[in-house]
């Protein structure tokens, strides 16, 4: 099951490159001042949903580059995105972009499950939202401090 914050998206062209599927993961612990999506924070709030269902639903789209995981936080709910990134990837060789309020130093330490599902990411948009720091004209993400990397193959490369 994956908790999620609002059905999922397709056609997108602001959440990462070229046209995808925004998965909206509910639940998020870094409560980010200015955050631009703060009815996602609340962990009691949103839907269950089957795996298999956003699986389902995802093997109907047509014409979509990849998926991205959203939210609130997805790497509360590692194994259920890992899940999906893993199936995206093999049935529809579509990319994977995840948004996180965690940098990639702090998801290799922890490792486990969230390190897991890092494996089927090809970009990382890392680091919680500083609103002192914001910038409209950045690419992908909202604040200064917050980076977009590239994953491949253990290393990891600015976007």
């Amino acid at each position: 099951m994956i908790k999620l914050a609002s059905p999922v998206q397709s056609d997108s062209i602001v959440d990462g490159e070229g046209l995808r599927t925004v998965i909206w993961c509910q639940g998020c612990d870094r409560a980010c001042k200015g955050c631009h999506n703060p009815g996602t924070w609340n962990s009691n709030a949103g839907e269950f949903v089957k795996v298999e269902s956003i699986i389902s639903e995802l093997s109907k789209l047509k014409g979509q580059k990849g998926i991205t995981f959203s939210g609130g936080e997805p790497m509360l709910q590692p194994s259920a995105c890992k899940r999906i990134a893993e199936w995206a990837k093999r049935e529809k060789n579509w990319d994977v972009w995840c948004f996180s309020g965690y940098t990639y130093e702090d998801i290799r330490a922890e490792g486990g499950e969230k390190l897991e599902f890092l494996k089927y990411v090809d970009v990382l948009i890392d680091g919680k939202f500083d609103i002192a720091k914001k910038d409209i004209s950045l690419r992908f993400k909202g604040s200064s401090n917050q980076r977009v990397l590239r994953l491949e193959d253990g290393n990891i490369f600015l976007y």
